[in-house]
């Protein structure tokens, strides 16, 4: 299922093309807004909805006219003309392609403009909830501090008490993914997760206590502002240097 918010073409991404894609998909059925330009130049948008299944969909792509503009008194759009078909398909959440009419088909992609890969991006409060043969597990965990890289990340992102931690991975066999451990107060391992995420979401598998693996879903829920769903964090003071080394040492063994 594609995440819904807004995409690019991904050649352009820099956005000088003046173009872009606000996409959602809801039960089965996606509604694309696409704002562009007419051959004269002047500005536009299309819509089009159509079901989407097996990560692919097709629909007329609408153009409208009359609607309400800024300082009107209330108008109410018509359809002006169907300007062709349009396709959609899928490679993940993030990432597929698109043929609009008159083009070839180009690849497009969820815009991620404000969490790049960097360890400030992990810092804030997180869900984590997992399923499979252990169980369903879930847990939520304030990163807070950032810290000395292990061997193929970039930065180590703790908890307050240092038993948690997470880092984005840019070499290695999970380059471009995010491993985080579980340790406890003895430095032993508790649980190991390994996920993609864009922007606030992510997917991936966790392993507790040397079980097999279980798939996992990940949120966050605020910034590192504490901007977000409103949960009220206990914060505290007391880190060890201990506990963040064992963590490091735990991510280090799980990015190979």
């Amino acid at each position: 299922m594609p995440q819904a918010g807004t995409w690019v073409v991904t050649s352009e991404v820099d956005g000088r093309p003046g173009r872009g894609l606000a996409l959602d998909v809801q039960n089965n059925t996606f509604v694309l807004q696409m704002y562009a330009y007419e051959a004269s130049g002047q500005p536009t948008f299309y819509l089009a909805v159509g079901p989407l299944s097996n990560n692919s969909g097709s629909a007329d792509l609408q153009r409208f006219t009359g609607g309400r503009y800024l300082g009107s008194a209330p108008l109410s759009g018509t359809l002006d003309k169907v300007v062709g078909r349009m396709s959609l398909r899928f490679t993940s959440g993030v990432t597929g392609f698109i043929q609009l009419p008159g083009e070839g088909e180009l690849a497009i992609s969820r815009f991620n403009f404000g969490y790049g890969a960097a360890p400030a991006s992990l810092i804030g409060l997180w869900s984590f909830s997992s399923m499979g043969s252990a169980g369903l597990n879930a847990e939520v965990v304030s990163l807070n501090m950032v810290s000395s890289a292990a061997n193929n990340g970039n930065g180590l992102v703790v908890s307050s008490n240092g038993l948690f931690g997470c880092e984005h991975q840019v070499r290695g066999s999970f380059a471009g993914g995010v491993i985080c451990v579980k340790i406890n107060s003895s430095g032993q391992l508790l649980v190991a997760y390994r996920f993609v995420y864009s922007v606030n979401e992510g997917e991936g598998l966790s392993n507790i206590l040397g079980s097999v693996d279980q798939v996992s879903w990940i949120r966050r829920l605020t910034t590192a502002g504490n901007v977000g769903t409103g949960i009220v964090l206990r914060e505290e003071s007391n880190i060890s240097a201990e506990n963040v080394t064992a963590v490091a040492s735990y991510i280090e063994l799980i990015s190979g």
